[in-house]
């Protein structure tokens, strides 16, 4: 991962004193609510309904041991124990006081860490394929990528006050691990035929009150150019914005009022304005380059015997193994993905043990390398397979092996009205009822990917248009309601899901969810999805089952 130098520190001290004098007005009186807000936002600090909240920021999603560690101490020293991994690779305490917050980040600050633009009307933390650096899919690695948009985009005095938030994802492989498409800017890396690295780009995709698969506005762009290119598309949104009415400030809304070839030619003609210079030399790309330590391979056999035998003798291992690992670039390794949605839990929360158990785990046989998925989990992207008995076992341990990556109970939910302001109703609990629905293990791999995914509301934090079942809770009248999707996609066939019916009260939903599942197994051809079952027969058999059981 990218190595802070004495710039990056002293920037990280400056802010973090600057919030305390910042607190220590607000404590004091001398400044309101009103006129402590933004300025507690720039520093990632909400006030939620119980307490603080502060997201700390995890730039595209890497994660050292020292860090994790930090943040398992600040879980234990300053909240209850324990961290929420979000939808965007970041991290959130969620029982902060306002007089810890600025000793918090300048704990952050001492491991290369901060909560500098995790909100605000600004470039928020620029996403990543977690498996980035280990999987042979990829034509370079996006981690690089999106370090040099960090370095440019942070604390950019012309994107520091956008009309809303802006969020970017990154992806270098054929399989989209970041939902890039439902981002106002997707960068997929590209190689011409002339072997040129380039970018794909998309823009205006996202979710929220008005989802948006986003637009292809340019098939490649030199890679040496991308800074001035994001640079045009920032000024024409900047240009036209709306102001005036936060539902329609996103630039989803502007890309869709104008039309993808309107906004794609007034993208354009910005750009030309700059000329054909180069804006991002090959010097810098390499100091970047250079600042990631190069993970250092052995060479190996394919096959690791220890690791057969254990697959033999276990089947909760061999179970482990068929779910959680995946194909790394090198043989005789394994990309490890650690499942934060055990039964019963809360999705996306680690305790600090497991933190602490995660960091040890990095250091002794990964590489001292942690990821954080976009679907709130963790990876160690680079094990031996000879230490993945050794591995599971501590795994196993810490709570944390569960066998569900992709699988039913691999849910996403937001914190919902346990926490947020902002929401409407429940996420949590609707979550841990429907994995308790599929707690059996043969069942939920019976039944295979399915990607649920669950707001508490319209704001969409857990990506639940985007999921193969979307669940949204709703207020009617006091009461808890949840309205159910069917068929999205965040991945590269991104869709956005067809709505089922009339929305059910809570004691309803995770009874729905089942009867869907059955109704798919029901309905499926040969070794079909629950997305595949779905595109082909619509929404017409899942919708009648589903209400022949509610009415």
């Amino acid at each position: 991962m990218y190595r802070y130098d004495t710039i990056d520190r002293e920037m990280l001290a400056d802010r973090s004193a600057e919030f305390r004098e910042q607190v220590g007005r607000r404590l004091a009186g001398d400044l309101t609510e009103d006129q402590f807000k933004p300025l507690r936002l720039m520093n990632g600090l909400y006030l939620q309904l119980h307490a603080y909240m502060l997201r700390v920021a995890i730039p595209y999603g890497s994660l050292n041991p020292t860090q994790l560690r930090k943040l398992a101490w600040i879980g234990r020293t300053y909240d209850k124990g324990y961290g929420h991994f979000t939808t965007r690779q970041n991290l959130q305490f969620h029982w902060i006081k306002l007089a810890d917050t600025p000793d918090i980040l300048d704990h952050l600050a001492s491991v290369d860490m901060h909560a500098i633009q995790t909100s605000g009307n600004c470039i928020r933390n620029i996403t990543a394929d977690p498996y980035a650096g280990a999987t042979s899919e990829e034509i370079d690695d996006p981690r690089v990528w999106a370090e040099a948009m960090r370095q440019w985009s942070s604390l950019h005095p012309e994107f520091s006050f956008l009309p809303r938030k802006f969020k970017i994802a990154i992806t270098a492989a054929p399989k989209d691990r970041t939902a890039a498409k439902v981002h106002d800017i997707g960068l997929v890396v590209r190689r011409a035929r002339d072997g040129q690295m380039g970018f794909e780009v998309i823009v205006g995709g996202g979710m929220g009150r008005t989802p948006y698969i986003g637009s292809t506005i340019r098939e490649f762009l030199p890679a040496n150019r991308l800074f001035s290119y994001l640079e045009a598309i920032l000024r024409v949104y900047n240009r036209h914005g709306r102001r005036d009415n936060s539902y329609k400030a996103r630039i989803k809304i502007l890309v869709a009022a104008l039309g993808a070839e309107e906004f794609a030619r007034q993208v354009e003609a910005e750009w030309e304005k700059v000329g054909a210079s180069v804006d991002l030399p090959d010097t810098e790309l390499a100091r970047i380059r250079g600042a990631f330590a190069a993970a250092d391979f052995d060479v190996l056999p394919a096959v690791s015997e220890a690791h057969e035998r254990a697959k033999a003798a276990d089947a909760a291992y061999a179970r482990f193994i068929r779910n959680n690992l995946k194909p790394h670039k090198k043989p005789g390794y394994g990309i490890v993905e650690i499942s934060l949605k055990t039964v019963g839990e809360t999705p996306g929360d680690a305790s600090a043990a497991q933190m602490d158990a995660v960091a040890d785990l990095a250091e002794r046989y990964g590489q001292d390398d942690i990821r954080v998925t976009h679907e709130q989990n963790l990876v160690l992207p680079h094990v031996r397979l000879d230490d993945l008995p050794e591995v599971y076992a501590a795994l196993k341990a810490a709570e944390l092996a569960s066998a569900n990556i992709n699988l039913v109970s691999d849910i996403i939910a937001c914190p919902g009205l346990d926490y947020c302001a902002l929401a409407n109703a429940r996420s949590i609990s609707v979550a841990q009822h429907i994995a308790q629905k599929f707690a059996d293990p043969d069942r939920a791999e019976k039944v295979g990917e399915l990607k649920i995914k669950i707001s508490g509301c319209i704001n969409a934090c857990g990506h639940h248009h985007v999921g193969h079942i979307g669940i949204l809770g709703v207020d009617k009248k006091g009461e808890e309601f949840y309205q159910l999707t069917l068929g999205g996609s965040g991945a590269e066939d991104a869709a956005v899901g067809q709505a089922l019916g009339p929305a059910l009260p809570y004691d309803k939903v995770a009874d729905a969810v089942d009867t869907l599942v059955e109704t798919y197994l029901r309905e499926r051809q040969g070794a079909e999805r629950f997305l595949d079952t779905f595109r082909r027969t619509g929404v017409a058999p899942f919708k009648e089952a589903v209400y022949a059981d509610v009415h």
